[in-house]
C-alpha cells in the first residue's frame, strides 16, 4: 500500500467542482466552490478515510469518483486509465469496477422490488442471465450475513436499518468491484447494529481483496477501519498520512482542532473549551490564501496572501500537510526548520 509496491489503483489530480447560485430570475450571481483542485492517491487494498466538516467537500468527492456529476476540471485516472475520456475507461466500465453505498439505506433501494433482484440487476443489464444473476444475488445474500431463502424474496420496507445496509452492500459487490466507496454508510445506524456492519465490511474486504474509500463524519470509526486518513476543509485537503499516525500527531492545526472535539470517556482528557470557534467560511466567497486562516489561532500575513501547497514532510513522507508552518521559506513566524519536500 505505498508507491513502493505498485502504482496506485485511483489518482486523483486538481479534482474541481463549482456548483453555480442562481437567483429568483435564473441568472448566475456566484457559485459554491464544493471542491477546489483535490488531489490524491488511493493503493489497491487499502482503506482510505476521508474526514472534515459537513460542507468540506466529501460527498461531492465520492460523487465525481463515481462520476454521478461531471468535473469542471480535473483528472481521474483508475489503474492506468483516465476515467471519460475517449481513449480512457468508459462510465459503464467504471462502474463494474467501482460501486457506492450512500447514507440513505432505504432511499437507496427500490421499494417496488424484493432484495434479491435488486441486487441481481446489475449483473442482469450487464449481461448476465437473469438465474445466473438471482443465484448471484443469493450468494451474495449469504456473504453479507442473511440467510437468502428468509431475505430474498423480502422488500425494503420489511427490513431493518442493518439489514437494508447489508443489502446495499451485496449489491455492490454484485458486479465484483475492484473499489467501494461507503458515504457515510453506517451513520445512520444504532452502536451495535453499525459495529456489526463494520465488522461485516472488514471480513468483506479481505474474502473479496477489495480497496475501500470510507467517508464519515465519525473519527473513532474512521480509526478503527481505515488505514490512511484524508482530512478536508472547505473544499481543500489538508492533510493526509497513516491514520495511527495522524490521530497520535495531528500536523495541521485544524486536524488538530477536529481531533480535540472527540468525545472521551476519560474524565482525565475533559474538553474544558471549545477546539474551534466561528463557523466555517462561506463556500460560495471563501477567504483568500489558506482558507482555514479566519479560525486558525496561528494566522498570520503570509497566510492570507497564499494558498499553502500540499506537501510531504521532510520529517515523514508518508504524510503530507496543507500549512504555512511546515515550509521554512514561507515566512510564517512558526516555519517548521525541517520544512517539507
Amino acid at each position: 500500500m505505498s508507491s513502493d509496491d505498485a502504482p496506485p489503483i485511483l489518482q486523483v489530480e486538481q479534482l474541481t467542482r463549482h456548483f453555480p447560485v442562481r437567483n429568483q430570475l435564473g441568472w448566475t450571481t456566484g457559485a459554491v466552490r464544493a471542491l477546489d483542485g483535490v488531489s490524491f492517491e488511493v493503493w489497491a487494498g487499502e482503506t482510505l478515510g476521508i474526514v472534515g466538516e459537513s460542507g468540506c467537500g466529501k460527498s461531492t468527492t465520492a460523487r465525481l469518483l463515481m462520476h454521478l456529476i461531471k468535473p469542471d476540471r480535473g483528472s481521474i485516472v483508475f489503474d492506468g486509465q483516465t476515467v471519460g475520456v475517449a481513449e480512457g475507461l468508459s462510465q459503464r466500465e467504471l462502474h463494474r469496477q467501482m460501486q457506492m453505498v450512500f447514507q440513505d439505506s432505504y432511499a437507496s433501494l427500490n421499494p417496488r422490488l424484493p432484495v434479491a433482484m435488486s441486487i441481481a440487476f446489475g449483473p442482469y443489464v450487464h449481461g448476465l442471465g437473469k438465474g445466473a444473476a438471482l443465484l448471484r444475488a443469493a450468494e451474495l445474500l449469504e456473504a453479507v450475513g442473511l440467510e437468502p431463502a428468509l431475505f430474498a424474496s423480502r422488500y425494503p420496507h420489511e427490513l431493518s436499518g442493518g439489514q437494508r445496509q447489508r443489502i446495499n452492500v451485496a449489491r455492490a459487490l454484485a458486479l465484483e468491484p475492484r473499489i467501494i466507496i461507503l458515504d457515510e454508510a453506517v451513520s445512520a445506524l444504532d452502536k451495535s447494529v453499525e459495529a456489526q456492519v463494520l465488522n461485516l465490511l472488514a471480513d468483506l474486504k479481505v474474502r473479496f481483496d477489495l480497496t475501500y474509500v470510507f467517508i464519515s463524519h465519525d473519527l473513532n470509526v474512521v480509526r478503527y477501519i481505515s488505514d490512511r486518513v484524508m482530512v478536508m476543509y472547505l473544499g481543500k485537503v489538508v492533510e493526509i498520512g497513516p491514520v495511527d499516525r495522524v490521530y497520535r500527531d495531528p500536523q495541521h492545526p485544524y486536524t488538530r482542532a477536529l481531533l480535540s472535539a472527540m468525545p472521551s470517556m476519560d474524565p482525565r482528557r475533559r474538553t474544558r473549551q471549545a477546539p474551534l470557534s466561528g463557523d466555517p467560511p462561506n463556500p460560495v466567497s471563501p477567504p483568500s490564501g489558506c482558507r482555514f486562516r479566519t479560525r486558525c489561532p496561528f494566522a498570520e500575513a503570509v497566510c492570507e496572501k497564499a494558498p499553502p501547497a500540499l506537501l510531504a514532510l521532510a520529517s515523514d513522507g508518508a504524510r503530507t500537510v496543507a500549512c504555512h508552518m511546515h515550509v521554512p521559506a514561507s515566512g510564517h513566524t512558526r516555519a517548521a526548520t525541517t520544512g517539507a519536500k
